[in-house]
C-alpha cells in the first residue's frame, strides 16, 4: 500500500479525464491544458497520481504532471481489468474505472513515472507509426496476392496495389532508419551490447530498447517477459481439462513476433538456447513449444546483459540457462 501519499485515480479520455480521491470523491477536468492546471490547484503536496497507460491520452497528462515535480504512476491497463475481475465488479463507468484505479494504487504497489527525453519520446511515435505501415504493408501484399490469383481483373487496381507497396516500403525503411540513428545517438553503447546475442538481430534488438525505455521500464526479467507476451500457459485443471501449453496472447506482437523468428537462429548458433531447444525436443516435445522458450531465454539474456552491462559471454549464459 502507499500509505505515505494521498492517492488520485485517473481515468483518462480523448476529451476528459475523472478523477477519484479519497477526500475529493469524483471530479472531471478537460483532457487539455487548461484541465491540467486546475487539476495540480487540488492536488497536495504529498500525492500520488496513478493512471492507466491508454496510448497517446495519458501522455501529455504524466509529463506534465511530472516537470511539475507530482509523483505519477502509469499502470497496466491488464493489471487494473484482473483486479476489476477479482473483486467481481460490474458496474463499468468513467467514474467507476476511476475509483478502481484508486483502489489499485491503494492496495499495490506501483512503480513511479519517468518522463520521456526527447530522443524517447520521438523514438515511440517512429514505432507507433512504423506498426501501422507494418500492418498496411501485410494487408496489402495479402490483396496483391488475391488480385494475382483473380488474374488480375482491373490492372488499374493491380498497379494501385503495386504502386502503395512500394510507397510503405520506402516509408518503413526510412523509419528504421530515423529509429536506428536515434537509438545509436542515446543508446548507443546498450544496442551493441544486445547485438552480441547469438540469435539476436539489430532490428529487435532496437525495438526492445524502444519499447522497453532502455530497459528501464521492468524491474525484472519476468516482467519483461509477461509484457512482450513470450510466458508459456498452462491450461491444466483437475483430471479433466488438460490442454497443450501455449504461448500467451497477451503482450506486444510485433517484439513478440520478432523473438519468435530470433528463436530459430539462436536454436543453432546460441549455446544455451540450442541446449534449451535440444532438451525440450528430446522430451517428446513440440518443436514450436521449444522455439517459445527459446525466444524466451533469449528476452532473458538481453536484460541480464543490458542490466550488467557486460556483453554476451557464452559460458557464463550457459551456466544461467
Amino acid at each position: 500500500m502507499n500509505k505515505d501519499n494521498e492517492i488520485y485515480g485517473i481515468d483518462i479520455s480523448k476529451k476528459v479525464f475523472d478523477v477519484y480521491s479519497l477526500g475529493n470523491g469524483y471530479k472531471q477536468f478537460a483532457n487539455d491544458e487548461n484541465g491540467f492546471k486546475l487539476l495540480l490547484r487540488e492536488l497536495p503536496e504529498h500525492a500520488l497520481v496513478i493512471m492507466e497507460a491508454t496510448g497517446y491520452y495519458h501522455y501529455r497528462l504524466a509529463q506534465y504532471l511530472y516537470k511539475k515535480e507530482i509523483a505519477v504512476s502509469v499502470v497496466n491497463p491488464l493489471s487494473v481489468k484482473r483486479f476489476i475481475q477479482m473483486r467481481l465488479a460490474k458496474i463499468k463507468t468513467d467514474k467507476s474505472d476511476a475509483k478502481a484505479i484508486f483502489e489499485y494504487g491503494f492496495q499495490n504497489k506501483v512503480p513511479l513515472y519517468n518522463a520521456l527525453t526527447d530522443v524517447q519520446a520521438e523514438c515511440h511515435q517512429l514505432f507507433s507509426l512504423l506498426d501501422i505501415y507494418v500492418k498496411q504493408r501485410t494487408a496489402t501484399k495479402i490483396k496483391i496476392k488475391g488480385e494475382e490469383s483473380l488474374g488480375k481483373p482491373s490492372r488499374f487496381v493491380y498497379v494501385s496495389l503495386k504502386r502503395n507497396l512500394k510507397h510503405l516500403d520506402s516509408e518503413i525503411s526510412g523509419l528504421e532508419t530515423r529509429l536506428l540513428e536515434l537509438v545509436k545517438q542515446d543508446q548507443h553503447d546498450q544496442l551493441n551490447l544486445l547485438k552480441s546475442i547469438p540469435g539476436l538481430g539489430t532490428k529487435t534488438a532496437l525495438f526492445l530498447i524502444v519499447v522497453t525505455d532502455g530497459f528501464r521500464k521492468f524491474e525484472n526479467a519476468k516482467q519483461l517477459c509477461s509484457y512482450v507476451g513470450i510466458t508459456p500457459t498452462i491450461r491444466e485443471s483437475g483430471s479433466s481439462i488438460r490442454g497443450r501449453s501455449r504461448i500467451s496472447k497477451i503482450g506486444n506482437k510485433k517484439l513478440r513476433n520478432l523473438l519468435f523468428l530470433c528463436a530459430f537462429s539462436a536454436s543453432k548458433y546460441n549455446k544455451a538456447c540450442k541446449e534449451l531447444y535440444e532438451r525440450i525436443v528430446a522430451k517428446g516435445k513440440s518443436k514450436k513449444l521449444a522455439l517459445i522458450a527459446v525466444a524466451n531465454k533469449i528476452l532473458k539474456q538481453a536484460f541480464a546483459i543490458a542490466k550488467s552491462g557486460l556483453p554476451y559471454d557464452e559460458n557464463f549464459m550457459s551456466i544461467r540457462a
